[in-house]
C-alpha cells in the first residue's frame, strides 16, 4: 500500500482572502461602518448649520479640530471626531475579538508564523476604512455647503485644499483604523484596545492643555490626532507633515503588536 504525503500550504494571499471573508461575515461591521458614515454626514450638518458669523468657530463637536476650525471643510466634515472613534473601536474588534471568542487558536494554527495574520487584518480593513471615510467626506462637503452658502467661511470643491482634505479624511480615518487593529493584538483585549484608542485620540489632547503653556505648545503639534487630523484642514500649514506624524504612531504601535504577537502564546 502506497501512502501519498499531502502538502497544503496557506499563501498571503489565502491569509487576506480569509479575513476579508471573516470581517464581512461580521454584522459589526456593517453597523459600525454605517454608523461612521452616518456620524460624519450628520454632524457635518449640524455644524454647518449651527455656524454663524458671530459664532466663528466656536461651534461643532471637541475633538482634534478643535473650535479653531474655521474653514469651510473643517465645518462640514467635524463629525469625523467621533467616526474615527468608531473606525477606530471596529478595528480593535477585528483582531481583539478573536481573543474574546477564542478563534484566534484555530487562526494562528492555519498560519504558524503568526506575522502573516496581522499584515493581512491591517491590509483588509485599512482600505475599507480609507474608502468609508473618502466617501463620508465627499457626502458631509455636499451636505455642508448649501448651508454654508454665502457666507465667508464658504468654499468650493476646486479651491486650495479642499480635496486635499477631503481625500486627507479618509487617510486619517484608515490610520485610525490600522490603530485599532494594532492596539487589539497588542493587549488582546476588547475593552482595553478601546480604552487606548479613546484615550490616545480624544482625551489625550485635553489632558495636554493642562500643562504649561510652553510644554503644551512644544507636544501639541506631536500628539496622534492632534497631528493627524491637519491633514483636513484646508488652511493647514503642515497637512503632510501631520499626517506622518499619525503615521508613525501608527507603525510603532504595529511593530509592538508584531512583537507580542510573535513572542507570546495566544
Amino acid at each position: 500500500m502506497t501512502t501519498m504525503a499531502v502538502s497544503h500550504r496557506l499563501t498571503f494571499r489565502g491569509v487576506v482572502a480569509g479575513e476579508w471573508t471573516k470581517f464581512w461575515s461580521l454584522r459589526s461591521s456593517w453597523i459600525t461602518l454605517g454608523v461612521s458614515l452616518l456620524l460624519i454626514g450628520a454632524l457635518g450638518a449640524i455644524a454647518a448649520l449651527a455656524w454663524s458669523p458671530e459664532t466663528g468657530g466656536e461651534v461643532g463637536p471637541p475633538g482634534p479640530l478643535g473650535p479653531d476650525g474655521a474653514d469651510a471643510v473643517t465645518i462640514a466634515i467635524s463629525g469625523t471626531t467621533f467616526a474615527s472613534l468608531a473606525l477606530g473601536v471596529l478595528g480593535v474588534l477585528v483582531s481583539a475579538g478573536e481573543y474574546t471568542t477564542g478563534l484566534i487558536r484555530a487562526t494562528l494554527t492555519a498560519v504558524p508564523s503568526r506575522l502573516p495574520v496581522l499584515w493581512a487584518k491591517a491590509l483588509v480593513y485599512g482600505p475599507v476604512a480609507v474608502i468609508a471615510g473618502v466617501a463620508g467626506a465627499f457626502g458631509a462637503f455636499a451636505i455642508g455647503m448649501p448651508v454654508l452658502d454665502g457666507e465667508t467661511v464658504s468654499m468650493a470643491l476646486s479651491d486650495d485644499g479642499v480635496l486635499r482634505s477631503l481625500f486627507g479624511a479618509g487617510l486619517y480615518l484608515g490610520l485610525v483604523g490600522v490603530l485599532g487593529v494594532a492596539l487589539g493584538v497588542l493587549v488582546r483585549s476588547s475593552a482595553g484596545g478601546i480604552a487606548i484608542l479613546a484615550g490616545g485620540l480624544l482625551i489625550l489632547p485635553g489632558l495636554a492643555m493642562l500643562l504649561p503653556a510652553d510644554w503644551y505648545d512644544a507636544i501639541d503639534g506631536y500628539l496622534p490626532s492632534t497631528a493627524g487630523s491637519e491633514i483636513m484642514s484646508a488652511t493647514s500649514d503642515r497637512p503632510w507633515t501631520g499626517l506622518a506624524i499619525f503615521a508613525g504612531w501608527v507603525a510603532v504601535t504595529l511593530a509592538a503588536a508584531a512583537y507580542r504577537l510573535v513572542k507570546s502564546d495566544a
